[in-house]
């Protein structure tokens, strides 16, 4: 199985397995977090045995839906993606449109009331 797929596999799993909780949407943020962590660590390892790579798009999308912590501990505990700067660029900008889409859908939610129970 591609390597690519398998990430979007196990993110559709944890999808799947967030809303089975008691609260979906800090599971999600948990289990995002963990798996994006992973994938760095299993991408790094293919880096140094040269096998085949998570490819970079995976990476900045896994933290533009809320990975980006798990992405930042990677990328220190591993040392990995800390020195390629189109890609820190890239990641710094999808931490931020991140950060603005979750402030924005919680201000959305508490000014209007959208009957969501947090």
């Amino acid at each position: 199985m591609n390597i690519n797929r398998f990430c979007y596999l196990l993110l559709v799993l944890a999808a799947v397995g967030s809303l089975f909780s008691l609260h979906p949407f800090v599971m999600w943020c948990l289990l995002l977090n963990a798996l994006t962590l992973i994938i760095y660590g299993i991408d790094k390892l293919a880096a140094v045995k040269s096998w085949q790579r998570v490819p970079e798009i995976t990476l900045l999308f896994f933290g533009l839906i809320g990975g980006w912590v798990g992405a930042i501990l990677g990328q220190q505990i591993f040392r990995h993606k800390t020195q390629k700067q189109p890609f820190k660029t890239y990641f710094i900008i999808t931490v931020i449109v991140n950060l603005a889409v979750t402030i924005g859908a919680m201000y959305w939610v508490y000014q209007y009331g959208i009957g969501v129970q947090w």
